[in-house]
This record gives structure tokens, C-alpha cells and sequence, in this order.
């Protein structure tokens, strides 16, 4: 029961970490699609505030920076990658 109990947790550690790099990547995304299309459009009175960063749900940094460093150590993430997200979460 414990090593099924350890696979379910590694799972769900896996998971909620991809989901939240995944989430980053289509932000970035999305802003840098956003900012092509305003420099094509016809200059505008002001730009829209940038969005807020959505809450965390309730995931502590540890628990965070635990995740992406298993991330990091399967080969998920490259430095680069695993840097840029723990410099976000010790900011949060």
C-alpha cells in the first residue's frame, strides 16, 4: 500500500507542476501574440492593465519548489527553465 500511496502522490506532484509550467508557457504566449498584434493595430489612447497572476491554491512555495526540482531531476525541466520558475515562486 505505501509504494502505491508514493506513486499516486509522484503522480499528482508531476501533474500539478507540468500543469502550472504549462499555464506559465500559454501566458507568455498569449502576451507576446498580444503585443505582435498591437504593434500591427493603429496606436490606441491607453493599453489595458496586465492581468493578474492567478492565486496559487493553496500550494505553499516548498511544496512548489519540491515539485519542480523532481521535475528538474527527471529531466523535465532544463536550468534555465527550473530557475526562471523558482525565481516566480520565491517572488509570489
Amino acid at each position: 500500500m505505501p509504494g502505491l500511496l508514493r506513486g499516486v502522490a509522484r503522480t499528482a506532484v508531476v501533474a500539478g507542476t507540468a500543469t502550472a509550467v504549462s499555464n506559465r508557457v500559454s501566458r507568455r504566449q498569449g502576451r507576446r501574440w498580444n503585443a505582435e498584434q498591437a504593434e500591427q493595430a493603429p496606436p490606441q489612447a491607453a493599453p489595458p492593465p496586465p492581468a493578474a497572476a492567478p492565486p496559487s491554491g493553496g500550494v505553499d512555495r516548498i511544496t512548489a519548489l519540491k515539485q519542480l526540482a523532481e521535475l528538474k531531476d527527471q529531466g523535465v525541466l532544463t536550468e534555465d527553465e527550473f530557475n526562471a520558475e523558482k525565481a516566480r515562486i520565491l517572488a509570489s
